[in-house]
């Protein structure tokens, strides 16, 4: 046997805290409120208006080889997102893209 074949005695399997054990969650019943999707060159984003019974929210989700990564904002905080977009589209507007970037190519 190689040495490295064998368990060593001091090595303890990794275990999560029980604090941090993942439960699965309680099924939420969502309504669907308004759909919007966006393609932006080769990306594809979905923007979906939902309520449930803890309030509504916007959920942006984008689909990438098989996975869906998504974000979702309580709609307390639409406004606050609104305006942070608002800037980001003011600066893009505003500072000139450097020399390499293929935004000028």
């Amino acid at each position: 046997m190689i040495s490295n074949e064998r368990q060593s005695p001091f090595r303890q399997p990794y275990r999560r805290p029980y604090s941090q054990q993942q439960t699965p969650r309680p099924f939420v019943q969502e309504d669907t409120l308004k759909v919007e999707q966006v393609q932006i060159e080769r990306k594809s984003f979905l923007l979906m208006l939902k309520e449930n019974p803890r309030g509504r929210l916007l959920r942006i989700s984008e689909e990438v080889g098989g996975k869906r990564n998504a974000i979702i904002i309580p709609a307390t905080g639409l406004i606050d997102f609104k305006r942070a977009l608002d800037e980001m589209v003011r600066a893009d507007n505003e500072i000139p893209p450097k020399a390499n970037s293929p935004a000028t190519k």
